[in-house]
């Protein structure tokens, strides 16, 4: 018997499961999609093993052309007013034979799984789910047009303030930062050479990831006032304020297009199956932007998810049974990279001469040691411990 999974949710992560399902099985896919969203300012630091999944269900090579290849990374601890920010830890190399990372703008990659959604034959609807109903058999789901989608599973990746989740009755523990994340993109006079450059500052980390050109996007924290008032200043003067934080390694700052801020905050589901329901993405997890792995957990996410409902369908069992398998090999994962980028903004965002002290001695062990700095390496492509087979770049 036929089966059909529904995913409420139309950004990069419901995408993302519906090509994966429809590229690797023959499970019927419905994607309630809902509106196109406004456009994204956004840059993503796809991980090594994103971009192995990102290939193998064809999605790849309409994003290589804009994707920029981190090829290494400078992180640095900085006081108010310091002249000169010392370089605490340094990765430089590829893992594998390839980047870590890649640096894709979000509407590119967006733009890339409209098209693959279409080209797959994938139904969709801009319309979007309002309710469902569940029993023994399967989800009946209520969209806004005044139609009906009946499924053996939902999916539930419509973001961080998910309906579906709320639905469910699916508690989450919430936690606010009380800092903006400023998003954007500049360009500069030199080269960046594909370093991705991190300070860490009394008020929150700013990074300057590579993109294609001399471009590369800004992810800045700050106080809430402070990114208010950057967000709608001057270009110009913008770019004078960038210039300040950051320095002129890079030449003169040029601010392209809107910078975007936005607040900050932590959340995790409780639980991420719920009968027929399943979490994914943003609706089961968001955390800080520091590391940049938001999007990758997410992806991570797809890849274990597709693997499990396809070898579902395989054996002839209901997916239903599958679901408490995805929940038990991503809770780990996502617990422990909420618990680091939680733990890394509140030890760098306080100031203590001491405490400064101690971040640059942990960070200087790392920096010496060759195989401690790979782990880390291999960690931040994604490529560390047990993979789903979409993240080694093999089929389902």
């Amino acid at each position: 018997m036929g089966r059909t999974i529904a995913i409420a949710g139309g950004g990069i992560v419901g995408r993302t499961l519906a090509v994966a399902l429809a590229s690797q099985s023959h499970l019927a896919v419905r994607l309630i999609a809902g509106p196109r969203p406004p456009r994204d300012e956004r840059a993503s630091a796809l991980a090594a093993s994103a971009r192995r999944m990102m290939a193998r269900v064809g999605v790849w090579p309409a994003v290589a052309a804009e994707a920029e290849p981190m090829r290494g990374m400078v992180i640095t601890d900085s006081a108010d007013g310091d002249l000169v920010r010392p370089e605490v830890l340094t990765f430089e190399g590829e893992t594998d034979g390839h980047p870590f990372g890649h640096m894709v703008p979000n509407e590119t990659l967006f733009a890339a799984l409209v098209a693959r959604c279409a080209a797959l034959g994938i139904e969709e609807t801009p319309a979007v789910a309002t309710f469902y109903d569940e029993d023994e058999r399967g989800v009946t789901l209520e969209l806004s047009d005044g139609s009906t989608v009946a499924a053996d599973i939902l999916v539930a990746a419509d973001g961080r303030n998910s309906k579906m989740r709320q639905i469910a009755g699916i508690e989450v523990v919430q936690k606010d930062y009380r800092q903006c994340g400023i998003a954007g993109t500049v360009s500069h006079e030199l080269d960046h050479g594909g370093i991705a450059t991190q300070h860490f500052l009394p008020a929150g980390p700013f990074a300057m990831l590579p993109l294609t050109g001399r471009r590369s996007s800004i992810v800045w924290t700050e106080r809430a006032e402070f990114a208010a008032d950057l967000a709608r200043m001057d270009p110009m003067l913008a770019g004078l304020e960038i210039e300040r934080v950051f320095g002129l390694s890079l030449g003169r700052i040029t601010v392209d297009g809107p910078l975007v801020a936005h607040p900050l905050g932590a959340m995790m589901a409780r639980e991420l199956v719920a009968g027929r329901v399943v979490l994914a993405g943003d609706a089961a997890h968001v955390i800080h932007p520091l590391a940049g792995q938001g999007l990758n957990l997410g992806l991570r996410d797809v890849a274990v998810l597709a693997e499990t409902l396809i070898e579902s369908a395989r054996i002839g069992e209901d997916p239903v049974a599958g679901l408490p398998r995805y929940a038990k090999r991503r809770r780990a994962d996502t617990v422990q990279m909420a618990l680091v980028t939680d733990g890394l903004n509140t030890i760098f965002s306080r100031k203590s001469d001491l405490l400064r002290a101690a971040r640059s001695v942990a960070l200087g062990l790392v920096e010496e040691r060759g195989k401690l700095k790979s782990l880390f390496m291999r960690e931040a492509a994604g490529v560390e411990g047990e993979l789903p087979r979409l993240m080694r770049g093999e089929a389902i």
